[in-house]
């Protein structure tokens, strides 16, 4: 994308820009299709390839040229195979896999691609399940979750020390990612992770394999819906406030604010918006993917999430964390007395 800092466009700028979609397609199609895991085995013709994924050839043979092309895979004597070194991002036990967040992005693109519609009509996109079906999406977008949060949730804790807690309630945990960083960060602490139904056999796993499941209570719920499980001393909300109008928020917040000891601590993870709405500019384009993805979800400012806080009982509201991105952390407390 050519752009300087003074916004200076050329045509051919523009142009890239619009084109910029391709290469993206081409990857979220590879994700889609499970592609990477099957070429990270060995070399396959694209026959052979097309055999193992039930599908015609024709297409088969044009994707896997234009990823050789984007060097995503390459190609010997008709022959394709993932590069060396790649399959840590693209195949599911990857020490740094990133497929999960890969096949996520495959359906924030098909999103994405109705924005007009969606602006026009004054509605989200249609949800059509990827090739992987619904119970595949939500189990990949669990997976991209961890994806982006494992490497740097250790961090984020440590940026917000001293952090003292006896029970943390993480809400909407999905498969424990941030539960096991705050248990890691507090030998004494105990936990309580509050998700969907189809997702707390994810997080058992994932406990289990971390040796923690005998300090975490896993119970399903949906948080705007269902009670919230009582006597947490630091509620984690993570990368949740977005997906809600600030109505939504406001109701979220009065729910935590009841769950919650006298004295303790709410902390917001997301997206903290300049007052302009422009920066960060990650915050500005997920509200975009909000506004295809939700009936009421988007980006908010500091002094708005400040205002919903307080209006549930919550004091002494700080940004204890600024982040370019979604790691920016809000905190605030429930009065210790009435």
């Amino acid at each position: 994308m050519q752009e300087t800092q003074d916004a200076v466009w050329t045509a051919e700028g523009l142009l890239e820009l619009g084109r910029s979609y391709q290469a993206a397609a081409v990857f979220a199609a590879a994700a889609d299709l499970d592609l990477f895991p099957l070429l990270a085995q060995k070399p396959l013709s694209a026959e052979e390839a097309a055999r193992s994924l039930n599908c015609q050839a024709r297409g088969l043979v044009i994707l896997l040229d234009a990823l050789a092309a984007l060097k995503l895979v390459e190609k010997q004597a008709e022959r394709y195979a993932l590069p060396a070194g790649a399959d840590r991002f693209l195949t599911p036990g990857g020490d740094q896999s990133i497929l999960g967040m890969a096949q996520h992005q495959a359906n924030c693109l098909r999103n994405w691609a109705q924005l007009a519609r969606v602006i026009k009509e004054n509605r989200r996109a249609p949800k059509d399940p990827s090739l992987r079906g619904v119970r595949g999406d939500q189990a990949a977008f669990i997976e991209a979750m961890h994806n982006i949060c494992a490497p740097l949730a250790g961090q984020v804790i440590q940026d917000l020390s001293p952090l003292s807690f006896n029970h943390l309630l993480d809400l909407g945990g999905a498969s424990g990612t941030w539960t096991m960083a705050f248990l890691r960060a507090c030998p004494a602490a105990t936990a309580t992770l509050f998700d969907l139904p189809h997702v707390i056999p994810m997080a058992q796993q994932r406990l289990a394999a971390a040796g923690l499941a005998d300090r975490v209570n896993l119970v399903a719920g949906d948080f705007m819906i269902d009670p919230l499980p009582q006597g947490a001393d630091l509620a984690w909300v993570s990368a949740i406030v977005h997906q809600n109008s600030r109505p939504q928020n406001r109701q979220l917040f009065a729910s935590v604010f009841q769950a919650l000891s006298p004295g303790g601590q709410i902390a917001l993870r997301d997206i903290v918006m300049d007052e302009n709405r422009v920066q960060p500019v990650a915050g500005a384009l997920f509200a975009v993917n909000m506004l295809t993805a939700t009936e009421g979800g988007g980006t908010f400012t500091f002094d708005e999430l400040k205002e919903d806080l307080e209006s549930a009982g919550f004091e002494g509201t700080m940004l204890r964390r600024r982040d370019p991105g979604m790691n920016s952390i809000i905190m605030a407390r429930k009065p210790a007395t009435p």
